[in-house]
């Protein structure tokens, strides 16, 4: 087995599936990570859960990417809950509301799928590290699907709001 995983390592595991799956319900229910929810507080919850559980990771033995993506995510999320109450911002608030809670999930993903690609299956993972094709290339089409799904997003929050009006 090539990289061994901790008690620790297998507990973050099981805690980062927690938003994992709270936000793609959320996406497929809602078409956005909504924190007025069950699922979308379930979400927020994990989030700070798998964040603060990944500070006691690390393979380099101290500070690395995954940490400071952590702290991005949350630093994004923090300013999601926030953006609502800035007034001066406008029309603007739902779509940068959300596009941080989007942000944050795509934010989590990254280490994931680096994760996932270096570790699986046990006996011959797909990629060897960070700098392996298989990685680079699963978070680039992990990008091309954040950008997407963002502009799809924006469209639907757009067209909800001709709807029934601005919140």
């Amino acid at each position: 087995m090539p990289h061994p995983i901790s008690a620790l390592g297998a507990g973050h595991t099981i805690i980062s599936l927690i938003p994992l799956i709270a936000g793609v319900y959320s996406f497929a229910r809602y078409r956005k990570i909504d924190n007025t929810v069950p699922a979308g507080k379930i979400y927020l919850i994990g989030l700070v859960l798998a964040v603060l559980t990944s500070f006691g990771l690390s393979s380099s033995g101290g500070f690395n990417v995954g940490h400071a993506l952590g702290i991005l995510a949350l630093l994004a999320t923090g300013g999601a809950l926030y953006v609502p109450r800035v007034s001066f911002l406008g029309r603007l608030r739902p779509y940068l509301s959300q596009f941080g809670l989007t942000f944050s999930f795509f934010l989590l993903m990254v280490p994931g799928i680096n994760e996932t690609l270096t570790r699986l299956p046990v006996a011959h993972p797909l990629a060897t590290g960070p700098d392996s094709p298989m990685v680079r290339g699963a978070l680039a089409a992990w990008t091309i699907l954040f950008v997407v799904g963002f502009a799809l997003q924006s469209w639907w929050t757009r067209t909800q709001h001709r709807r029934t009006g601005p919140a």
